[in-house]
């Protein structure tokens, strides 16, 4: 008669572990965007001009569990997360894109007083995982600038 040894919840959560571990280095995350168009600008009016624009970020994988990975952007042509810069030539035009609707929060890297998105999932099979961020711009009012088509590129960094 054979004996089976008792259950050793230790040995099952190494070997879950050994398991899990290899298939998460097969993640791989990607975004798109959809960018924030401000629209025409009234220099002479010192009301807000706000308007959002999306992330999305797509990870797939095999099989993946308890993937956690952050999006975070980059200050810009200013080089500066206090005040970024859209720019026309030599002429600049101050805009800020933050990760909440009331806008109190400036969507960065997590320095200078920046926050980033922070998100996850637990378990995924063959089907990627979309999720889609609004990003909330806003051009403070009252700036006075010169006509002109004003641009600014942000890096998306997706860390996982």
């Amino acid at each position: 008669m054979k004996t089976i040894p008792p259950f050793c919840p230790a040995l099952a959560w190494t070997l879950l572990l050994l398991v899990v571990a290899p298939l998460q280095a097969q993640q791989v995350c990607s975004s798109a965007s959809n960018p924030v168009a401000f629209g025409l600008y009234d220099p002479q009016s010192s009301a807000h001009l706000d308007n959002t624009g999306s992330i999305t970020v797509t990870c797939q994988a095999t099989v993946s569990l308890l993937i956690g990975y952050s999006v975070k952007l980059s200050a810009g042509s200013s080089g500066a997360y206090s005040q970024r810069k859209m720019l026309s030539g030599t002429n600049s035009l101050n805009y800020q894109v933050y990760t909440d609707a009331a806008r109190t929060s400036i969507w960065g890297d997590g320095s200078s007083s920046t926050g980033f998105i922070a998100d996850g999932y637990l378990l995924q099979v063959l089907t990627p995982v979309v999720r889609t961020y609004t990003v909330y711009g806003r051009v403070p009012g009252s700036q006075n600038v010169k006509a002109g088509s004003y641009l600014d590129t942000l890096t998306v960094l997706i860390t996982y």
